[in-house]
Formats: C-alpha cells, sequence, structure tokens
C-alpha cells in the first residue's frame, strides 16, 4: 500500500507523476480542504510538499502530529514556522539557488520594462492609437542611473552582476557588508534609498523584513525613484508604496510580488508608472523544471 503524501500546492504534471508512482497524493489547495484534514487522521501524514507562497499554515503543522518533512517548492521559508519545525526535528528542503537566474532576469526585466515604459507603449499599439500620432511620453535610460539593491545574498548579486553592463553606479545593504564586494555598502535601507535613484528588493521575506521599505525610506527614494520588488510583498510597505505613487512623491514601480497575493491594490490597477505581474520571478520552464525535480527526489529519498 502507497504510503500517503500531502500536496498543499501543485508540481508540473511529469514531475507529479513520478510522485503519484510511489505515493497516494491527497491534494488540499484551499483553506476548507486543508480544515477538513483535522478529522480525517492528519497523523497519517508524514511528509507534505507545498511552495514558498503557500507555506504551512502553523495550525495544519501542529495537526499534522508525525510530521518529519517539509518539501517547498521555492526558497521562501517566511510562510513556515520555523521554531514549531525545529523544535519537532521536521525537516524542510527548498530549492535553494534553482531559481536564482530567473529572479534576477525577471527583476532587470521589470526593470527596463518600468523605465522604458514597456507595457504602456504596448497598449498605445495595441489599441490601435498610434496612427492617430506617435507615443506622447519619453522613457528613462539605464545607464548612469544610481541602482541600490536591498538583499545582495544571491539573488541581489545576480541582478547586480546582469546590471553592471548597463553602466549604472551600485549600491547595497545587507545586514553585514558582504565580503570582497566592491559596490558601496549602506548600513540601513534609509541611507541606501537617499543615495538611489533606483531601488530593487531581494532581500528575503520574514517578520525581520517586514516594512523594511518603509515611509521613510520611499521618502528617501524621492518623486523621481522607482523601485522594484521580486522578493516579497511584506518587505514593502504597500499601503505608503500606492499612496506615493498615486500623488507623485514616487516615479514609478515594478511588482511582481504583493502584501496579500492574489490580491493586489486596486488603486495600482489603473496606474501607468506601474508594471505589475503575479508573482512570476521563477516561472521559466527549465527552473520550474529543476525545482520540481529537487522536490521530487527530496520526497523519494526522505522515504
Amino acid at each position: 500500500m502507497k504510503a500517503e503524501l500531502l500536496m498543499l500546492a501543485p508540481l508540473l504534471a511529469d514531475y507529479q507523476a513520478r510522485l503519484d508512482e510511489r505515493f497516494q497524493r491527497v491534494c488540499a489547495f484551499d483553506e476548507a480542504s486543508r480544515r477538513a484534514l483535522l478529522s480525517e487522521r492528519p497523523e497519517r501524514f508524514t511528509t507534505l510538499v507545498t511552495n514558498g507562497g503557500e507555506g504551512v499554515p502553523p495550525w495544519l503543522m501542529q495537526a499534522l502530529v508525525n510530521l518529519r518533512l517539509i518539501a517547498v517548492n521555492g526558497v521562501g521559508v517566511d510562510r513556515i514556522d520555523l521554531e514549531q519545525a525545529h523544535a519537532r526535528g521536521i525537516a524542510i528542503v527548498t530549492t535553494d539557488d534553482l531559481l536564482t537566474d530567473a529572479v534576477a532576469d525577471q527583476a532587470v526585466a521589470l526593470l527596463l520594462a518600468q523605465l522604458r515604459q514597456v507595457c504602456l507603449a504596448d497598449r498605445f499599439v495595441r489599441q490601435g492609437q498610434w496612427p492617430l500620432g506617435g507615443f506622447p511620453l519619453l522613457g528613462t535610460s539605464l545607464r548612469g542611473q544610481r541602482v541600490g539593491i536591498i538583499g545582495l545574498g544571491r539573488i541581489g548579486m545576480a541582478i547586480a552582476e546582469r546590471l553592471q553592463p548597463f553602466g549604472v553606479v551600485l549600491a547595497y545593504h545587507n545586514r553585514r557588508p558582504r565580503a570582497a564586494c566592491t559596490f558601496a555598502y549602506h548600513a540601513d535601507p534609509l541611507s541606501l534609498a537617499a543615495a538611489c535613484d533606483i531601488l530593487v528588493v531581494a532581500a528575503a521575506g520574514g517578520s525581520g523584513s517586514r516594512h523594511l521599505v518603509n515611509a521613510q525610506v520611499l521618502e528617501a527614494l524621492g518623486p523621481n525613484g522607482v523601485i522594484v520588488n521580486v522578493a516579497r510583498g511584506s518587505v514593502v510597505d504597500e499601503t505608503e508604496l500606492v499612496a506615493r505613487l498615486a500623488d507623485g512623491r514616487l516615479a514609478g514601480a515594478a511588482l511582481d510580488v504583493f502584501a496579500d497575493e492574489p490580491q493586489v491594490p486596486e488603486a495600482l490597477l489603473g496606474m501607468d508608472n506601474v508594471v505589475l505581474q503575479p508573482h512570476l520571478g521563477s516561472a521559466t520552464l527549465q527552473t520550474r523544471q529543476a525545482m520540481a525535480d529537487c522536490v521530487v527526489r527530496a520526497v523519494i529519498s526522505a522515504h
């Protein structure tokens, strides 16, 4: 008889099929089905698969008394109770470093799309406005811009490496300076924002980074500033961000993540100075295949 495997988020079909050969899959992709597990012998699960956006609700982890492994199809663990997992000896496996290149590519794509008004100009053409006259706005050159990166880990460094050929001036903020890094280091986000034209957010999520980019940081970035977020929506004070984009205290934003996904502030939907994406940082075929393969191997090896 196959062991039962709890799925809180799906994998690509081919990789799910590999798991189905070894396990009896139980899918709980919504709140109702997860609550139903409480009356359906939750002790039968020793392994679950999730992703960074879903995580594991603390109440569900508590109910899974025999849980031994959480396999995360992603790198984010900010929605997993790490203290509880550590206390109970629950192993957590992530697809660490497999999505670095894809997320870094997305950050640069978002930045260029925002500066050169790619989405706005695309709509201009699709709506048949070009024959009536040329596109009325001018974009902004990337060369020479002062770019600050919040979180110079693997993804942050990959973003920096991609930006260097554009001739930007790079600086960063980390909890501590990165060894042998030649970019200017700022001990806090406020100082970094004051020295930059563009702020790229690549910091890890979680309670320690919540609203790291707050009203004061956005104020320091100023009315000509642009912010790109490929980290977590929680890292930026979204209410302040929206208000400043709306009244001109911030020039623009390119956002792949939001505070309450999949909900996006309605005010952003009508703004021409923003580029919005539905959390697609790792969403390339090659990256998602590598991530799914990592999850499958981790689950199988645990059994």
